[in-house]
């Protein structure tokens, strides 16, 4: 992983001085709530329903043990014992201090991390496949490429201030894994016939109260030019980006008012000033950058050895049934033969989804010293990687898992259910997420039938900001007010494809629900596709074939008009 220079390491210590500087300041009234307001949101610091939050940036989801340690302490010692790993690969602690905040952030800088741009109307956090530079279908490792643009547009001092948040992924693979098409803007990158690394370019994606999919604004982008593109794309959005309506600000609004053609041609001719200029990146450069990524020093095994290993663990299957479970499920393949990647699920009875305590980050950390070279990944769906396994250690790491409830084998299934921490924690929220989550997993806590289901994604949001990507969940559940009571929307179809064009925004099926109906309209969903499904058929491709209608009619009363159906 990337590892800070001299001079990053001195602008984040003078970033923590100026910080505490700014508290001081303010707990003796020298500057009031309004004028910290911010400074503190430029620090990652939410005021949320109950306590200030802190977001802590990973960039493009990338932990090494040692930091995950720091969390766990920051948990125990600033916090309530529970830190909460979000869909953009970040940390939020969601009980601190704000007076305490300083400590916090020099912790942070104390081991190479910080909160800087994870809030406000910024570039944020960076994000891509956890399983890049690992993966067997990567065709180009996106991490370099992501820290080249997280080092461009820290503290870029011409986009501090955009109309709106703005938010970048990368893939580098055929499948997509980082939703790309749901950010502001998403690179693809590839490479062209003469072996040379470049870039789909996509732009306007979104979710929140219009959800959009970003569209192709430039295709076979040569590398070196992704800062000076992006800049140029980033200074026709700051030019003419809505800042009088913040539910009209964000770039997907421009894009979809301009359309498409004529968006790509100002910003092309915007790029026709800079694609010589300095933001051009160098060969030195990236080699430089490079460097942090850099594999580590697998064991290249034979294949008489690989085959021995493959029978051993065909042999452990057939003994344990619950390891066979977890690496169906848990367990994806890697790109150096005799290695896998694990992942480590969030989702377990008894905590919110995407939560972790202390106690549990630190044995993390101890897994990943003991069997994947000292680094963690986090997932898009709150999960947690180990990306470098040797298979010979699966068994083991299975048990060490399982004494810590981190081995439920349901990764891609139903109850790896993303969600946000709505109402429980953020003001915005309209209902609660996290009792919804609960609810639906306890209705479905039989592993036997959640595995015969197959592969379904269901997201969970608190409000129409779509922080749980309720849009593109397989099951999608948007908390809603109704006169001052919590109801739940459900939309279905939604599904994050190998590219914008086998994306789907899901479609509202009807009214909304009470909190206490939702985990049976889930069920009777799910006994229609039971009973619709072709052998091997996902619930997805179910859906797409037979069409919303019968689903519709399952859930809804057949006394209902319909009118009243389509209330929403």
């Amino acid at each position: 992983m990337y590892r800070y220079t001299e001079f990053d390491r001195q602008m984040l210590h003078e970033r923590v001085a100026q910080f505490r500087d700014q508290v001081e300041r303010w707990k003796v009234g020298a500057l009031s709530d309004d004028e910290l307001r911010p400074l503190r949101l430029q620090n990652g610091i939410y005021i949320q329903r109950h306590a200030p939050m802190l977001r802590i940036a990973i960039p493009y989801g990338l932990l090494a043990a040692h930091q995950l340690r720091v969390l766990a302490h920051i948990a125990r010692t600033w916090d309530r014992g529970t830190g909460h790993f979000s869909t953009r690969q970040n940390i939020q602690f969601n009980w601190v201090k704000l007076e305490e905040v300083p400590d916090i952030l020099a912790a942070l800088a104390s081991v190479e991390m910080h909160a800087i741009q994870t809030s406000g109307n910024c570039v944020r956090n960076i994000t891509t496949d956890p399983f890049a530079g690992v993966a067997p279908d990567e065709a180009v490792d996106p991490r370099p490429y992501c820290e080249l643009l997280r080092q461009w547009s820290t503290f870029h001092p011409e986009f501090s201030f955009l109309p709106r948040k703005f938010k970048i992924a990368f893939s580098g693979t055929a499948a997509d894994r980082a939703a790309v098409p749901v950010h502001d803007l998403g690179f693809y990158l590839r490479r062209d016939d003469r072996g040379e690394v470049v870039a789909d370019v996509l732009a306007g994606g979104g979710l929140g109260r219009t959800p959009i999919l970003g569209v192709i604004v430039r295709r076979g982008l040569p590398w070196r030019h992704l800062t000076s593109y992006t800049e140029a794309l980033l200074r026709v959005y700051n030019r003419h980006g809505r800042r009088d309506n913040a539910y009209k600000a964000r770039i997907k609004i421009l894009v979809r008012a301009l359309g498409t053609e004529e968006f790509a041609r100002q910003v092309d001719a915007e790029f026709a000033h800079l694609e010589s200029g300095p933001a051009t990146a160098t060969d030195a450069e990236l080699a430089r950058i490079a460097e942090g990524f850099a594999p580590p020093r697998y064991e290249r095994k034979s294949p008489d050895a690989l085959e021995a290993g493959a029978e051993a663990l065909r042999a452990l299957d057939a003994q344990h049934p619950g390891f066979a479970r977890w690496r169906a499920r848990n367990v994806r393949g890697h790109r150096v033969p005799g290695y896998a990647s694990v992942t480590l699920s969030l989702k377990r009875n008894g905590k919110a989804p995407g939560d972790a305590d202390a106690a549990e980050m630190d044995a993390i950390a101890d897994l990943a010293d003991a069997y994947s070279f000292g680094e963690v990944r986090v997932t898009h769906e709150q999960n947690l990687v180990l990306a470098d396994v040797d298979q010979e250690d699966l068994f083991a790491l299975w048990e060490a898992l399982r004494g810590r409830s981190l081995a439920t084998p349901n990764v891609g299934v139903l109850t790896d259910i993303i969600c946000c921490p709505g109402g429980d924690f953020c003001a915005l929220a309209n209902a609660k997420s996290i009792p919804i989550a609960t609810a639906i997993r306890d209705r479905f806590d039989d592993l036997d039938y959640v595995h015969d289901l197959g592969e379904i994604s269901l997201n969970i949001s608190g409000c129409i900001n779509s922080c749980g990507h309720h849009h593109v969940g397989n099951i999608g559940i948007l908390g809603v007010d109704k006169h001052g009571e919590e109801f739940y929307q459900v939309t279905l179809g939604g599904k994050v494809g190998a590219d914008p064009a086998s994306t789907r925004i899901g479609a509202v099926l009807g009214r909304a629900f009470a909190a206490s109906e939702v985990p049976g309209v889930v069920a009777t969903l799910l006994d229609l596709y039971v009973a619709l499904r072709n052998p091997d058929e996902r619930f997805i491709d179910t859906l797409e074939r037979v069409g919303v209608a019968p689903f519709k009619m399952a859930v809804y009363p057949s006394q209902e008009t319909a009118e009243e159906v389509a209330n929403v």
